[in-house]
């Protein structure tokens, strides 16, 4: 089964407080580290959210699930069958995390940013954001009946400066 990997990475994050995926880790940006991290789980990964990437659906500012329905927009005309999601700012992931989601819908339980999202689901998804209605992760994830795994591995999430420069010493 074909698997597209998608970086979700929008513009200026509030909390962080300028653009994620610029932000410099160890001499090398968010975004690298991420398409890295990502990359050995997929047949293909793309960037969605930013220019020269995909682009959300149906436009910015949706959240992560603009950015999902836009890769998985993508994965169904490319013949994916489906999309492992990730943040910009996860720049570490399980070893085992195709395995640790199969079958899709799965997320992790910790960051449900973190999924593997079949193409099927597509229609359920854009009709969510259409009716701009509880655009939350949880809320699609429970839509479409998509399991939370639990996971002993505790991925990164960088929502601060401080939170980067945590990262940087461990």
């Amino acid at each position: 089964m074909r698997t597209l990997g998608a970086i979700l990475a929008g513009g200026a994050s509030r909390r962080f407080g300028s653009d994620k995926a610029l932000a410099m880790l160890g001499g090398r940006t968010l975004l690298d580290h991420a398409l890295d991290a990502l990359a050995p789980h997929c047949d293909a990964v793309v960037v969605v959210g930013r220019a020269g990437g995909i682009a959300d659906w149906p436009r910015p500012g949706m959240g992560p699930l603009g950015a999902i329905a836009g890769a998985l927009d993508r994965a169904a005309s490319e013949g994916f069958a489906q999309v492992l999601s990730a943040p910009v700012d996860c720049v570490r992931l399980p070893g085992d995390l195709a395995a640790l989601l199969s079958p899709a819908p799965a997320f992790l339980d910790s960051q449900p940013v973190i999924g593997l999202w079949p193409v099927a689901v597509l229609g359920e998804l854009k009709a969510m954001l259409e009716a701009e209605y509880d655009l939350a992760m949880r809320a699609f994830a429970r839509r479409i009946g998509a399991r939370a795994v639990q996971c002993d591995f505790a991925p990164p999430n960088i929502n601060s400066l401080a939170d980067l420069e945590r990262l940087a010493k461990s």
